[in-house]
């Protein structure tokens, strides 16, 4: 399978994997990814020849993956026996960047398409497990374990989902365990109503279908979740203080206008 068999929204997951395999051959990598390199290579043989193949303009991608690490990291080490739900985890290698404890259970999960592409391109490990199905059908939660701490990540996924979607997830997550994170990212109000006219969501047909200007506000959809604290992610100082000298000045340009360095939010929560 190539990433000519996926639609819709899956068919983001390879501009994002190119990113990331890009930030491995720099000087001084921010993620330091190199199963994202492998695998964008085994997707594609020759994709940093193909045009724009070697820009490093979706850095932003990589600065909003370190955010979403650092976080699982510090949850982890305070919860060693946790059970970790990567959602719409694409080709993306960030269990074996934590590379977490054996006491961890970790659930990757994505479209049956993208797990059989993950099935071909990285490799099994213990306590791994990967789940074909849409994020919506929740069906999916009966087979986690229950009575342990709960880790939600969900990278890049909540603007394509609608607001109802995005309320049902994060109140049935909570509702399956007794205490536990969620790391999500959002997009304003503004960001999702441009996106009927953003190319690149044109071309993939995976437009944004949500938005929040106050994503601390979702706290309110269950009694026991909190809303913690945020990351920055257009400006970010991993993003600003190791990208190329071009791709800094683009993102200060870009941050002069108004409202986007808040247009993409990443959050947590506790619960």
């Amino acid at each position: 399978m190539q990433d000519g068999d996926l639609v819709g929204v899956q068919r983001t997951l390879a501009p994002v994997l190119r990113a990331k395999a890009l930030d491995n051959r720099l000087t001084d990598p921010i993620l330091g990814d190199e199963y994202a390199e492998l695998a964008m290579r085994r997707l594609d043989p020759a994709y940093e020849s193909r045009r724009f193949g070697t820009s490093q303009i979706g850095l932003s991608a990589v600065a909003r993956a370190k955010a979403h690490d650092d976080w699982a990291r510090g949850f982890l080490a305070d919860h060693p026996d946790a059970v970790v739900l990567h959602l719409g985890c694409g080709l993306d290698a960030r269990v074996y960047r934590i590379d977490p404890p054996a006491t961890v259970d970790w659930y990757d999960l994505d479209y049956p398409s993208v797990i059989e592409l993950r099935r071909q391109i990285l490799p099994p490990r213990e306590h791994y497990t990967l789940i074909d199905s849409s994020v919506t059908d929740l069906t999916w939660l009966e087979r986690i374990p229950r009575g342990r701490p709960g880790l939600m990540i969900a990278e890049g996924l909540l603007p394509y989902l609608t607001e109802t979607e995005i309320r049902r997830l994060l109140t049935s997550v909570v509702d399956a365990f007794p205490t536990g994170q969620i790391q999500v990212d959002t997009v304003s109000v503004g960001a999702w109503r441009m996106s009927k006219w953003d190319p690149v969501g044109r071309r993939y047909n995976a437009l944004f279908r949500s938005g929040f200007d106050d994503p601390a506000a979702l706290a309110d959809w269950h009694p026991r979740l909190e809303y913690v604290d945020e990351a920055p992610m257009n400006d970010a100082p991993v993003l600003m203080s190791k990208a190329p000298a071009t791709v800094r000045r683009l993102y200060r340009l870009m941050n002069l206008i108004p409202g986007f360095t808040r247009s993409t939010r990443i959050v947590r929560f506790r619960f």
